[in-house]
């Protein structure tokens, strides 16, 4: 008997609760949502104004395809270096996940530091599935600022 009168009770407090607890926080939080939008959107228009070279990392319109070569020379053309010198690409595997490999060693050769340097941060900020795997600087002797560069790459998709 005392659940044909609890019950109705307990389901019409729902509403009320709803009502006066619940709505009002979710209005609040959608505010802080919105304003953390328009803050944001007010740092990305300060970013491209400040560092319009941002932009130069996009992929181009007919790149939809990841290729080794076209990566490798957007990047070394960007960061001013005339050639990649032996670079060569791997084969393609498959991953235990049943993703698809693929790996390249690139030899910069009598490059800068900040050159090198450029050059993978710029080939990884174009290609978010390219990871490098190892770097090995050797400094040549007598130049102050020539480095033969060693990277090896591997990208997933």
């Amino acid at each position: 008997m005392t659940y044909y009168l609890v019950a109705p009770v307990l389901v019409s407090l729902w509403p009320l609760l709803v009502s006066m607890m619940y709505l009002p926080d979710a209005r609040r939080s959608m505010k802080q949502e919105q304003t953390l939008c328009v803050e944001g959107q007010k740092h990305i228009l300060d970013i491209l104004r400040y560092d319009p070279e941002r932009l130069r990392f996009a992929p181009e319109k007919d790149e939809t395809e990841f290729s080794f070569d076209k990566a490798i020379a957007r990047a070394a053309n960007m960061c001013g270096i005339r050639s990649a010198h032996g670079y060569s690409v791997g084969g393609i595997g498959g991953d235990k996940n049943d993703k698809k490999t693929q790996n390249a060693k690139v030899d910069l050769k009598a490059v800068g530091i900040v050159q090198a340097a450029t050059f993978l941060s710029s080939i990884q900020s174009m290609w978010v599935g390219l990871k490098c795997d190892q770097v090995k600087l050797t400094k040549k002797k007598g130049m102050p600022d020539q480095w033969d560069a060693e990277m090896k790459f591997w990208y997933t998709y």
